[in-house]
């Protein structure tokens, strides 16, 4: 009686694990729009950098087909099929990769490429994290979209945990002034709705430019020194500190200046809307408490 049981009881849990893995998605993307996948998605095209890591941290790299330039991390997603730029899509390459659903980036793809995508009748998500839980959202849905949901509530939930002991260690600490520098040339900083200003704030910041209307607006050096910047941080573009953060230099009653409050997070730490951003955070936490025992 016992082995009957089980040649019975095995078909049926056979049959249970294959409904489950077919059954239908429904979910809303971060531009509000519902979407539903009749199963979960085999065959996943990224449009940004940010969104092939995400995948690859909710457990779903082995649905990944194909991504843009840029996506290198982690190691595995170098090796995947290129489908040009975020700005610059190859369609045609997108397109010859027969995805079942493309994962988007509302600020760094083309609508009118979406749109395209669309009348072709692949579905899109839109992903757009704007504060630091938007990543463990990000996480969560990824795991629905591809079938791996434990992986991606795992990893929501570690990341939710870090995140708690960062803003419990660092949100109430004094407030510094702080101008956030992009890029160089053009001047370009971000302002309060940007996801690396939430990383500001949980470190005890304010970031002077936070009230410009643009995400990621431009701005001149007159303006800057204007806010009087207790601190400055930088990025670039690689994993060495730039050397035009150190143009700073010549404007010596800059509080920053004068406090040696010039400081660097390399981009992949802190621009990229990623698990890894609390790396990011933790070093610009670090710098900030420098910042205040040089008060």
């Amino acid at each position: 009686m016992p082995r009957l049981r089980h040649l019975v009881a095995a078909p049926l849990v056979a049959l249970f694990v294959a409904s489950a893995a077919a059954a239908p998605v429904d979910i809303i993307d971060d531009q509000g729009q519902a979407l539903r996948l009749a199963q979960p998605a085999r065959r996943i095209v990224s449009l940004a950098p940010h969104i092939t890591e995400l995948l690859y941290a909710a457990g779903a790299g082995d649905r990944l087909v194909g991504a843009v330039q840029y996506s290198d991390h982690p190691e595995a997603a170098k090796k995947l099929p290129r489908v040009g730029g975020y700005s610059a899509v190859d369609m045609e390459q997108v397109i010859a990769l027969k995805p079942d659903l493309v994962v988007a980036w509302k600020s760094g793809n083309r609508n009118a490429h979406l749109d395209k995508l669309r009348a072709l009748g692949i579905q899109v998500f839109i992903n757009e994290p704007r504060r630091i839980d938007d990543v463990a959202k990000s996480l969560a849905q990824f795991g629905r979209l591809a079938g791996t949901d434990a992986a991606g509530e795992a990893a929501a939930k570690a990341f939710r945990a870090r995140h708690a002991a960062l803003a419990a260690k660092y949100s109430a600490r004094p407030r510094l002034r702080l101008f956030y520098e992009a890029w160089n040339r053009p001047l370009m900083t971000i302002n309060g709705e940007h996801l690396i200003s939430d990383v500001i704030r949980l470190c005890g910041g304010d970031n002077v430019f936070a009230k410009l209307p643009m995400l990621a607006p431009t701005v001149d050096v007159e303006s800057v020194l204007a806010t009087q910047p207790e601190v400055i941080v930088a990025s670039g573009m690689g994993e060495g500190r730039p050397e035009w953060l150190d143009d700073w230099r010549q404007w010596t009653r800059l509080p920053a200046v004068a406090r040696g409050n010039l400081f660097f997070i390399p981009p992949d730490l802190i621009q990229r809307h990623t698990p890894r951003i609390l790396d990011g955070a933790e070093r610009l936490c670090g710098q900030l408490e420098e910042a205040r025992a040089r008060r």
